[in-house]
């Protein structure tokens, strides 16, 4: 296999292990009454989809510290995934949002299955919100199946708790800060504790530490993780707004209708003049909006040079990561397919 075929081929074992881990687990679940097939379809909704970049950054975290290619380490690596899905299923009961993959998110879904309930959609929110319990159990069952030595991974289970807390902090401030006056400092902290972290930072340093990598790697680790983290949430609120629909598979409303405390609303706001400022206030939090009112917004906030600027912290971020990578002293393959992902991971158009 060649070294740009190897990313390809190692996505391509983590879906495998992925549907397999999975189907055995919701048969487990299914044993126990089939009333709970709709709970297992959105289990299975959950885990389908995705880029599977968190489990990418844990394999080559791996490599980068001179582990060889392993079954096991890519079973380890899939656990990323699980945990990822999970994230996504709370966060979207969270936020309401209606559409993820350009499906219903599992808390909508749901609300047809108890439809005849009493208090269906609060009954759908707390289904999905266990939806999304079980599938963060699974990732840390998963990681300690994987196969790898119990000592590998006695080195690495410490981060997972790191990891835990600081993907909930991130939730919760973004919560904490939600309808709050725009400001970009607390838009970034939030960038990269609910996000940049999980997504390539703690994957990174979950591989490494599983092949025992030196502390001079886990410092590349985070100088080359918590900026391109950041990068792929910045590049996520442009398309959060500017994407459409079927290419996104997400509401582009959303970040509007729930006015989070995104970097380029704080960056809009920051650089708005007073009659740009009423607009945005009238628009920001309304619940509905109709696609004159969201087009508004965003010739708003395109007048402000907003985007622009998101684009220029997203290339500046990116040249960060890969400086890193440059002068690191990790394995040649290891460097060409971080230097890869972090141009995959951020150059998504809108």
């Amino acid at each position: 296999m060649t070294d740009a075929a190897l990313p390809a081929g190692v996505r391509d074992r983590v879906e495998k292990e992925l549907c397999a881990f999975v189907e055995e687990e919701i048969a487990h679940l299914l044993a126990v009454d089939t009333e709970l097939e709709p709970v297992a379809d959105q289990l299975r909704t959950a885990t389908a989809h995705g880029k599977r970049l968190r489990a990418a950054f844990c394999y080559w975290g791996w490599r980068a510290a001179r582990g060889p290619d392993s079954d096991a380490l890519v079973r380890a690596a899939a656990s990323m995934e699980l945990v990822h899905a999970a994230a996504v299923v709370h966060d979207d009961v969270i936020d309401d949002s209606r559409l993820r993959h350009g499906l219903p998110t599992a808390h909508h879904a749901l609300r047809r299955v108890v439809a005849a309930r009493p208090r269906p959609e609060a009954a759908a929110r707390s289904l999905a919100v266990l939806v999304g319990d079980l599938l963060m159990a699974w990732a840390g069952q998963l990681f300690a199946r994987s196969g790898l030595p119990a000592a590998y991974l006695t080195r690495a289970r410490p981060l997972w708790a790191v990891m835990a807390r600081e993907l909930v902090a991130g939730e919760c401030l973004e919560i904490l800060r939600t309808g709050a006056r725009p400001d970009t400092a607390a838009s970034l902290q939030v960038i990269r504790y609910k996000t940049a972290k999980y997504t390539v930072e703690h994957p990174l340093l979950i591989g490494g530490a599983l092949a025992g990598g030196s502390p001079a790697l886990r410092a590349d680790c985070t100088a080359y993780g918590l900026p391109l983290g950041e990068a792929f949430q910045l590049r996520d609120d442009l398309l959060g707004l500017f994407g459409e629909v079927r290419t996104t598979g997400k509401c582009n409303s959303d970040d509007i209708t729930a006015r989070r405390p995104t970097a380029l609303l704080a960056l809009a706001w920051q650089a708005a003049g007073s009659a740009e400022r009423r607009t945005l206030e009238s628009l920001l939090g309304r619940r509905e909006l109709t696609g004159p009112e969201v087009e508004l917004v965003r010739e708003v906030i395109r007048g402000t040079g907003a985007p622009g600027r998101v684009e220029d912290m997203i290339a500046e971020r990116v040249r960060t990561a890969v400086a890193v990578v440059d002068r690191s002293g990790m394995p040649a393959q290891a460097a060409r397919a971080l230097t890869g992902l972090a141009r995959t991971a951020t150059a998504r158009s809108w």
